[in-house]
C-alpha cells in the first residue's frame, strides 16, 4: 500500500510534466517560425492589455473605499468626485476590454492559420494521408490516428484558444494575486485569541483564509472533476467517428441505394451516436457534479469576507469604505487562486486535445522516418527519358507483415506493352502501389521511368469545373480549351466537350464508365510515355474499351514507352505484347511475380 501511495503522485507529476511538454512542442514553433515577429508582437500586446487590467482592478479597489466611505459620511462633494473618477476608469476599462478581445483572436486565427497549414503539409507530405489509413488496419503501432480532418479542422482551433485562454488567465491569475495580496494583508490585521490563559494574533488573517478557502476548493474539485479528462478524449474521438461515417454514406450514397442498405446504414449510425450520446451523458454527469460544487464554492466566496471582517465593522475598527475594499480584495485574491477551479473543465478538454494532436503529430513523425520502395530512375534514364520499368528483389507484405508476392528481375523496356495477371488476392494491384512508390509493406528496389502516369481502380476527381477535374492535379490553365476537348473526345466523352466550365461532384455525377473514360482522358491529355492501368476499363463495354485502349497505345508508342496493365478480360490481351503472370509460390506463402 505504501508503494502505491508514493507512486501515484510521482505518477501525476509525470503525466503534468508530459503534458507541459507537449503542449510546448506544438506552441513553440509558432513563435520562433517565419511569422515569429508578428506573433510576439501580438502576444506582447495581449500580455500588456491583460496587465492593464489588473491595473484597472487596483485603482477599482482603490476605489471603492472612498466611495462607499462618501456614503457613510454623506459627502455629496467625494461622492460624485468619484462618480466623475468612475467614468473615465470604465472608459479605460471598455477601451481595453474591446483591443483584448480583438488581438487574443487575431493572435488566435493567425496561430490557428500556421498550424494547420504545418499539419496538413505534413499529412500530405510522403503519402502520410495513404499510409496512416493502411495503419489502421494493421500492427504499425504509432503510425495509427483515427480522424485526422477532425484533428486538423477542430484540434487545432480548440488547442490554440484553449491555450491562449488559458495561458492569459493564469498569467491574470498570478499578477492578481501578487497585487492584491498585500492590499488584502494591510487592510485584514490581525485576528487575536486567546488559548490557554495565553494571547495569540494571526496577522494578515484574510490573506490565510483565501488560501485555505482556495487549496481546499482546487483539491475537491481535482478529485470531483478528474474523469472529465478521459472522457473528453473519448467524446471527441467519437464525434469524430460518427461524422466520418456519415460522410462515408454521402460518397457511397450510390451504392447504398443499389444494395438496399439504407435500413443497415441507419442502425450503423444510429450505433455509432448511441456511443457518442452515452459518453457524452457520462460526461455531463461528471460536470453536473463538477458545477454543484464550483456553484457552491462561487456563492459562498461572495459572502465568506463579510463574514470573516463583519466583527471588525460592527465593532467599529473599520467603516464601511474599509469594510467593502476587504471584500472587493478577498475577491480578487480569492478569483486568482481559484483559476484552478474555474478553469478545470476547460483543462480537462485542453488536455484531451493535446493529446490528440500531438498523437496525429508523432504519427506523422514516424510514417515520415519509415522506410518504403522508392521508384528511381531507370538505369542511364536522364528525367523525361523513357527506359522502362524494372523489379529487383522486391518484396511486398500486407499491412498485417504476411508476405503477398515477390518478384525479382522483372523487366519492361521501351516499346513493350506488359498484361499483368493473376488470381483475385494474388496482389496484382498491391505491386502497382509499389511500382508508383506508395506502398509502405514493400521492399527491394524498382526503377522506372519517371514520365509515367497511373490508373487506379477507382479514380479521383475534386469537386468543381469539370476541367479541374480533367487536369488534376495539375492547374487547367496549363492547357487549352481544344486541347482538354480533344481529350475527352479521344477517351469516348464528345458529350462532355461543351461542359468544361460546369460545377459538379463528377465522382457521384458520372457513372462508373464516364469516371473511368475521365481519367483516361486525364492521362491523353498529359501525354505520358507509359502508363501503368489497373483495371482501368472494367466498366466499358467492348468497343469503347478497344478506342481508348487504341488511343492508350497508339500515344505511348509516339512516345517511346509502354504500358503495364492489370485487367481480367480476355479482350484486351490483343493489346499487349507480353505477359507478366503471378503464381503460387512454391512454399505455399504468397505469390511469384514471373515474366
Amino acid at each position: 500500500m505504501e508503494a502505491t501511495n508514493g507512486a501515484a503522485p510521482a505518477s501525476r507529476w509525470t503525466t503534468i510534466r508530459h503534458t507541459a511538454a507537449s503542449a510546448w512542442a506544438l506552441t513553440r514553433p509558432y513563435f520562433v517560425s517565419e511569422q515569429r515577429w508578428v506573433a510576439c508582437a501580438l502576444l506582447a500586446a495581449v500580455v500588456v492589455l491583460n496587465l492593464a487590467f489588473v491595473y484597472l482592478a487596483v485603482l477599482f479597489n482603490q476605489w471603492n473605499q472612498v466611495f462607499y466611505d462618501s456614503l457613510q459620511e454623506k459627502n455629496s462633494a467625494v461622492f460624485w468626485a468619484q462618480l466623475w473618477r468612475f467614468s473615465y476608469l470604465a472608459f479605460a476599462y471598455i477601451v481595453i476590454a474591446v483591443y483584448k478581445f480583438y488581438l487574443t483572436q487575431l493572435l488566435e486565427i493567425r496561430w490557428r492559420a500556421w498550424l494547420t497549414q504545418q499539419f496538413l503539409t505534413r499529412w500530405l507530405s510522403d503519402q502520410a494521408f495513404y499510409v496512416m489509413e493502411l495503419a489502421r488496419f494493421g500492427p504499425a503501432k504509432g503510425a495509427q490516428a483515427d480522424n485526422p480532418d477532425q484533428r486538423i479542422q477542430e484540434d487545432i482551433g480548440q488547442f490554440t484558444a484553449q491555450t491562449l485562454g488559458l495561458a492569459m488567465g493564469l498569467l491574470h491569475a498570478v499578477v492578481t494575486l501578487s497585487s492584491f495580496v498585500g492590499i488584502l494583508w494591510a487592510l485584514s490585521g490581525d485576528f487575536g485569541f486567546t488559548l490557554g490563559g495565553n494571547a495569540y494574533a494571526i496577522p494578515g488573517f484574510m490573506v490565510w483564509m483565501a488560501l485555505l478557502y482556495c487549496g481546499v476548493g482546487s483539491v475537491l474539485t481535482h478529485y470531483i472533476g478528474r474523469s472529465q479528462i478521459a472522457l473528453n478524449f473519448q467524446q471527441q474521438r467519437l464525434e469524430a467517428d460518427f461524422r466520418h461515417h456519415l460522410v462515408r454514406v454521402r460518397e457511397y450514397s450510390e451504392s447504398i441505394a443499389l444494395d438496399g442498405g439504407a435500413d443497415n446504414e441507419n442502425q450503423r449510425l444510429r450505433g455509432r451516436f448511441d456511443g457518442v450520446l452515452g459518453n457524452f451523458m457520462r460526461l455531463l454527469r461528471a460536470q453536473k457534479n463538477l458545477v454543484w460544487f464550483t456553484s457552491f464554492f462561487g456563492q459562498a466566496a461572495v459572502v465568506f469576507p463579510f463574514v470573516v471582517a463583519a466583527p471588525r465593522f460592527f465593532s467599529g475598527a473599520i467603516k464601511l469604505g474599509d469594510l467593502m475594499q476587504i471584500s472587493s480584495a478577498f475577491g480578487e485574491v480569492q478569483g486568482a487562486m481559484s483559476w484552478f477551479v474555474d478553469s478545470y473543465s476547460t483543462l480537462a478538454s485542453w488536455r484531451a486535445t493535446t493529446d490528440r494532436l500531438t498523437g496525429f503529430s508523432s504519427s506523422l513523425s514516424i510514417i515520415a522516418g519509415g522506410t518504403r520502395v522508392q521508384p528511381s530512375s531507370a538505369a542511364g534514364a536522364e528525367p523525361g527519358s523513357v527506359a522502362g520499368v524494372q523489379a529487383d528483389a522486391v518484396r511486398v507484405c500486407l499491412p498485417d507483415g504476411s508476405l503477398l508476392l515477390a518478384a525479382d528481375g522483372v523487366l519492361a523496356m521501351a516499346g513493350e506493352r506488359v498484361l499483368l495477371q493473376g488470381p483475385s488476392g494474388s496482389g496484382k494491384s498491391s505491386l502497382f502501389r509499389t511500382l508508383a512508390g506508395i506502398w509502405p509493406f514493400a521492399s527491394g528496389a524498382v526503377q522506372r521511368s519517371p514520365d509515367a502516369m497511373f490508373i487506379p481502380q477507382r479514380p479521383y476527381f475534386p469537386n468543381g469545373a469539370l476541367r479541374e477535374a480533367l487536369a488534376y492535379p495539375e492547374l487547367p490553365s496549363r492547357y487549352s480549351d481544344a486541347q482538354l476537348q480533344q481529350a475527352l473526345v479521344d477517351a469516348q466523352l464528345p458529350a462532355l466537350i461543351g461542359e468544361l466550365d460546369r460545377h459538379a461532384a463528377w465522382g457521384q455525377t458520372l457513372s462508373g464508365g464516364e469516371q473511368q473514360r475521365l481519367a483516361i482522358a486525364r492521362v491523353l491529355l498529359k501525354r505520358p510515355a507509359w502508363v501503368f492501368a489497373d483495371e482501368a476499363t472494367s466498366a466499358l463495354d467492348d468497343n469503347t474499351q478497344a478506342a481508348v485502349y487504341g488511343r492508350l497505345v497508339a500515344m505511348t508508342t509516339a512516345r517511346d514507352g509502354g504500358m503495364v496493365s492489370i485487367a481480367h478480360r480476355d479482350g484486351l490481351a490483343a493489346f499487349h505484347t507480353r505477359f507478366w503472370l503471378l503464381e503460387p509460390a512454391t512454399d505455399g506463402i504468397g505469390f511469384v511475380l514471373r515474366g
